[in-house]
């Protein structure tokens, strides 16, 4: 028995880098179908993995960090030969998730994101913050070894530093949803969701592949999913937007048409970095404020149960203590200071 339970929690770390690392290297093959090229060097709008990356370090805790760097090497491989410097860029791409899930870790970061400190915090550190070290490494690496001019550098920097922000801006969120970690899923408005579901189906591609520039079409119809069914919709959304809009941007067709390689992905990644920051922030706000009125509605309802027992001469009951210290946090999700590291 005590055999038994000596290794069943090393063989649970292995079976979950395994499927990290198998995750990593399927959700990298599915970013390379929308690559660009930008100063001849191929990039990817979103990048899928470093959301997968961050998803899993949050719900399974640092130990899975090998599956991150072996998905990565596998990548690589499937592309080019390795070489001694394809290290470097493996370590980035490691690195980069790992000091997002340890600055998260932190900041206090909910992995729920039922507050705009999670929203703003996956934003800035997350996505943003952290995923300049695999920029940075990659991009770097690309210049000592040659393969790019010094020039060169900023322009191909910023489009990997995006890329890989957006993968944690729109896939970080949605797989946590997926997993549980924000909360179960509700689907009493069936029918609303419906409507909603084809809404998005008619109006997101309408706004992408016309041949008019529409893609702030799509900003309302963000905004209202984002009201009605907070992250699960907002990113689903989101994500199916950015999606479709860079496969229109790879071709250089509907509102893309007629534009540079550079133009191109400026305005390409404007649009997805705009809809995810709508998406994310917003449906944390809306979440957070309902949080913040369940909590009063709570404390309403028992104060007016002691009232009632004062007002009839009894003793009031016990009130739970600390009923009232997370207003405004989701009991559903839970804080980050205590990873699931096994």
């Amino acid at each position: 028995m005590v055999v038994t339970r000596r290794f069943r929690l090393p063989l649970e770390v292995v079976l979950k880098t395994l499927a990290v690392a198998a995750c990593y290297y399927v959700a990298g093959r599915l970013g390379l179908l929308g690559r660009l090229t930008v100063e001849g060097v191929i990039v990817t709008p979103i990048w899928p993995p470093t959301g997968v990356a961050v998803a899993a370090l949050l719900v399974y805790g640092s130990a899975v960090w090998p599956g991150i760097a072996v998905g990565s090497f596998l990548l690589i491989a499937s592309l080019t030969t390795p070489q001694p410097a394809t290290m470097i860029t493996v370590a980035g791409n490691t690195l980069a998730p790992l000091c997002a899930y340890l600055m998260l870790r932190r900041a206090g970061f909910r992995i729920g994101i039922s507050r705009l400190r999670d929203g703003l915090a996956l934003v800035f550190i997350g996505g943003l913050g952290a995923m300049l070290i695999s920029a940075t490494a990659g991009v770097g690496l690309q210049v000592v070894t040659g393969r790019l001019d010094t020039v060169e550098f900023w322009s191909v920097w910023l489009a990997w530093w995006v890329g890989d922000a957006m993968g944690v801006l729109l896939v970080t969120p949605l797989l946590l949803v997926l997993v549980g970690a924000a909360g179960p899923l509700r689907l009493r408005r069936w029918k609303e969701m419906l409507v909603l579901g084809l809404a998005t189906l008619i109006v997101v591609p309408l706004s992408v592949v016309g041949s008019l520039s529409l893609l702030f079409l799509v900003f309302p119809l963000l905004i209202w999913v984002a009201l009605r069914f907070q992250l699960a919709g907002s990113m689903l959304c989101a994500l199916f937007a950015s999606v479709l809009t860079t496969f229109e941007a790879s071709r250089q067709q509907g509102a893309f048409r007629n534009l540079s390689a550079i133009e191109v992905m400026t305005k390409l990644q404007a649009f997805n970095g705009a809809t995810a920051l709508t998406a994310l922030l917003l449906s944390a706000m809306v979440a957070e404020q309902r949080a913040l009125r369940r909590s009063v509605q709570n404390a309403c309802r028992e104060l007016a149960e002691v009232l009632e027992h004062l007002a009839a001469g009894e003793t009031p009951p016990d009130l739970p203590t600390g009923h009232t210290a997370h207003v405004g946090a989701d009991d559903t999700a839970p804080a980050l200071e205590r990873p699931r590291d096994g």
